[in-house]
């Protein structure tokens, strides 16, 4: 391969970016997401097969074009992979922050409950009675949450727009893309 093909293919990555020079390692982090994409494999029929303007044969022309398509899906699978992984793994901190900031909130909750409980103690002279109140103020509080929550979920669609545009895939393989307007 001429130096020239070599700096072409380097410049096709975006930013400057390093493309992984080798498989992919499911467990290892990479900086930016393109990191993971493995580098395009060279097509070294891709101007051999025309001599003076013409094409060596339609068989090698499909070929060629099936070898594109393959590594053009293998690239975005690849970039898929990696940008799942990047997005999952910032996921996971979040839901762990979120877990103890609400691990928190349970035991601040706890014990605001107990200091409650304790005040209409003394109002009431009686802790009984002072329990049961604080019981039915967070009796109350549950029955208003669940009732807000049953309401937000009827309002769940599911992916309508993902369901659509994996409908209209097959016809617009097939050429017809008048047919999905």
């Amino acid at each position: 391969m001429s130096t020239a093909a070599n700096e072409n293919s380097a410049s096709a990555v975006p930013d400057g970016a390093p493309r992984a020079t080798g498989p992919l390692d499911s467990n290892r982090q990479y900086e930016h997401v393109t990191d993971a994409i493995p580098p395009a494999e060279p097509l070294p029929a891709a101007h051999g097969t025309y001599e003076k303007g013409e094409p060596s044969s339609i068989g090698s022309i499909i070929g060629e074009i099936t070898e594109d398509l393959s590594t053009l899906m293998r690239q975005e699978v690849a970039l898929a992979k990696a940008e799942v992984q990047e997005s999952a793994s910032k996921a996971g901190k979040g839901a762990g922050m979120l877990a103890g900031a609400g691990a928190a909130v349970h035991y601040a909750l706890f014990f605001l409950s107990i200091a409650l409980w304790w005040a209409l103690g003394d109002l009431l002279d009686n802790l009984g009675w002072s329990a049961v109140v604080v019981a039915l103020i967070w009796g109350v509080i549950a029955a208003v949450l669940a009732v807000m929550g049953k309401g937000q979920l009827k309002n769940v669609k599911g992916i309508p727009r993902t369901v659509d545009s994996a409908k209209r895939v097959p016809v617009a393989l097939q050429g017809n893309e008048e047919y999905n307007r």
